[in-house]
């Protein structure tokens, strides 16, 4: 970062590239999308992933030494005027800290191998058709929080770096393994064929959550619904085994978030109890 270095305007064909990434389309093409605020800026910095670092002022006061250190890194760093600021935000009151980071997805090969004998996650997510940024981004936090394995974004779902999702995250985006497949029965495919388990949450489910501690010794791959209408009837079907959450108070239902949560936790503490023993 350099003492005396002028601030740049929002006019100016590097912000205005960087801005033109708050849109799907041209994170696509350009390989790239923005992470905004200290926790999503400093993860992307810890795992090598940012290309350019904007910040104003305000954002040079608040997080000087994150700054300086991706200088020191290599990495460009660029004060910008507020204005420029606001185009590069996306929240209402803008951090003043933007990184050009690469893309995090990953494709499916990497987390279920084709060769055989190959190690295989233990816990997955596989989110199906999630339409909601903040709930995708919620769903990475927690698989990041119990130590899961990965997220599959299965059929129609959303991009995980969508600027909602990545806040989101709270910098957990670049801690997970993320794969988007479209085709949802190339996913499902794949991860019977390598031996894990699926299984779906309903409220008819055959298996009380409480009373799946054998079934979690193995490797399991949730599948989660979209939000407003739940798991595809045909990809419900696929599943081999169906838990029911117990609700013990007067909620009617639990949304997708809160849902996974609650599963993926107990999934991890039997997971984790099992390897604490061997």
């Amino acid at each position: 970062m350099r003492g005396q270095q002028e601030a740049i305007d929002w006019r100016n064909s590097r912000v205005v590239a960087a801005a033109k990434l708050h849109r799907g389309a041209a994170r696509k093409k350009a390989g790239r999308f923005l992470a905004e605020g200290a926790n999503s800026v400093g993860a992307a910095l810890d795992t090598g992933r940012v290309r350019e670092l904007f910040y104003s002022a305000e954002g040079a006061t608040r997080e000087h030494e994150l700054i300086a250190g991706a200088a020191a890194a290599g990495v460009r760093t660029t004060l910008v005027t507020d204005r420029a600021a606001q185009a590069l935000g996306e929240t209402v009151t803008p951090p003043g800290l933007v990184a050009v980071c690469d893309l995090v997805d990953v494709p499916l090969d990497r987390i279920l191998p084709a060769k055989p004998g190959a190690e295989m996650p233990r816990i997955l997510a596989v989110p199906v058709g999630m339409a909601d940024p903040g709930n995708a981004g919620t769903l990475i936090r927690v698989v990041d929080a119990v130590g899961a394995d990965a997220v599959v974004l299965a059929g129609d779902s959303v991009d995980p770096h969508n600027g909602k999702c990545v806040r989101s995250c709270a910098g957990s985006l670049f801690h997970v393994p993320i794969v988007r497949e479209r085709e949802t029965d190339t996913v499902l495919d794949r991860i019977e064929a390598a031996g894990i388990a699926t299984v779906a949450t309903a409220a008819d489910g055959e298996l009380d959550l409480e009373d799946a501690g054998d079934l979690f010794t193995g490797p399991v791959a949730w599948l989660f619904g979209n939000e407003a209408h739940g798991l595809d009837p045909a990809v419900a079907r696929r599943a081999r085994h169906r838990v029911r959450i117990p609700i013990r108070g007067r909620a009617e239902s639990l949304n997708i978030a809160a849902a996974a949560a609650i599963c993926l936790y107990a999934n991890s503490r039997v997971r984790h109890a099992a390897r604490s023993q061997t």
